[in-house]
């Protein structure tokens, strides 16, 4: 069967449209997530779960932050009992390895994620980058987003802006956002010194718990998760093991649907 013609024009129309399409009704979001990786993933999946409004900003072509290598490029992960159910919830298949260990396939469960919160309703745009925070007197109200290319060529572009009630800052050990908040806005973050504290060296069980404790508003509208909440509070590293990450997204997403609500 002869295929019907195809028109370069119509597909390059195409793409433009719809990209637009999906940039223009994400410029006001309930939560604006920055981060790609398994916290930000998570988190972004449960709100739009809950019918909140999600965008993601990804610096990087590729989703999934670290978790697509696993540990020193073996492609598995280590999840403990406790954060199973959220692999249960995306459909990612694991395996016990001895009590409270559990392994999955690294590559499976980056892509489970990332479908799974893309049809829950997230909207990710990949390859772009947050270069500022828009600030109110009382609060974070928003990103200053520019295309990664621009940052990484140097390029004076100017950026566009994108409102949301709340940002999340899902960087992981970067906590780039919090670094922008930290240097240019008014006030002091709600840490012990005021400042971002550092991440320390690893300690895979303390390192755990702490990313769920860790896990909160950081300054009015800002909220840190995952590796970005360990390293801004100061706690320790836990090497490719992802249950802390997995827990420390359904805990933001349950505080900021109750807030929204």
């Amino acid at each position: 069967m002869e295929q019907a013609a195809l028109d370069e024009v119509i597909i390059s129309r195409a793409i433009i449209d719809r990209y637009i399409e999906k940039l223009r009704s994400n410029l006001e979001t309930d939560v604006v997530i920055v981060g790609g990786g398994p916290s930000g993933l998570v988190a972004g999946y449960y709100l739009a779960k809950a019918g909140k409004k999600v965008a993601l900003f990804e610096r990087k072509l590729s989703i999934g932050g670290g978790m697509w290598g696993g540990g020193m490029l073996f492609n598995e992960i280590v999840v403990q009992e406790d954060a199973l159910h959220v692999l249960d919830d995306f459909g990612v298949r694991y395996r016990k390895y001895e009590q409270n260990y559990y392994t999955a396939d690294a590559i499976e469960t980056v892509a489970t994620l990332t479908a799974g919160a893309v049809r829950a309703g997230v909207c990710i745009f990949n390859c772009v980058s947050v270069e500022d925070v828009m600030m109110r007197s009382e609060q974070i109200t928003g990103l200053v987003i520019n295309w990664s290319p621009v940052e990484m060529s140097g390029l004076h572009v100017d950026p566009l802006s994108v409102r949301a009630r709340f940002v999340i800052d899902a960087t992981g050990h970067a906590t780039e956002v919090v670094k922008v908040v930290q240097r240019k806005v008014p006030g002091k973050l709600d840490t012990p010194t005021g400042q971002i504290e550092g991440e320390k060296s690893m300690w895979a069980e303390r390192a755990e718990n702490d990313t769920v404790r860790n896990t909160r508003e950081i300054f009015p509208g800002l909220y840190v998760t995952g590796m970005a909440a360990n390293a801004t509070f100061g706690g320790p590293r836990m090497g490719p093991i992802f249950g802390g990450m997995l827990l420390s997204g359904v805990k933001v997403a349950s505080e900021l649907i109750h807030r929204l609500s």
